[in-house]
């Protein structure tokens, strides 16, 4: 019998705390306590030398059922459009108008986290919202 893997989602960044914490935002996730011996995050940075400080960070979902998030930092920046992107379920089970409604109150409510609203796609029955987030990667609000 083959057993399911846990997996974590890695983003490639320029601001790893910063899209980590966006993302919190977004997915009501949190970020994990600093790691033994440290009493903050800030406390953690200020051990590491300088070339690490805020080269990683990552978030996990309260409830441990969704992936851990994990943000690293990378030199060059985002140059095409992702090969993979998030999904963010927010009209599950809802069709047309309803689901339509409840797709524009989240874009409503990421847009001044520092989301893009790229577009609405919208046929009269199934609705997606095509967004960016504060580095430009791009997810959808479905």
């Amino acid at each position: 019998m083959t057993s399911i893997k846990k997996f974590q989602v890695t983003f490639d960044c320029a601001e790893p705390e910063r899209l980590a914490r966006f993302w919190c935002e977004v997915l009501g996730y949190v970020v994990p306590p600093p790691p033994e011996g440290f009493a903050t995050w800030d406390d953690f940075k200020r051990s590491q030398p300088p070339e690490q400080r805020d080269s990683w960070f990552a978030c996990s979902d309260p409830s441990g059922a969704g992936p851990r998030l994990y943000f690293q930092r990378v030199p060059e920046g985002k140059a095409a459009k992702n090969r993979l992107h998030l999904d963010v379920r927010v009209g599950t089970g809802l069709v047309g108008e309803e689901r339509l409604a409840a797709l524009e109150a989240e874009c409503a409510r990421l847009v001044p986290l520092g989301a893009v609203h790229v577009r609405t796609l919208y046929d009269g029955n199934d609705s997606c919202i095509p967004m960016q987030d504060i580095e430009g990667n791009e997810f959808c609000i479905d």
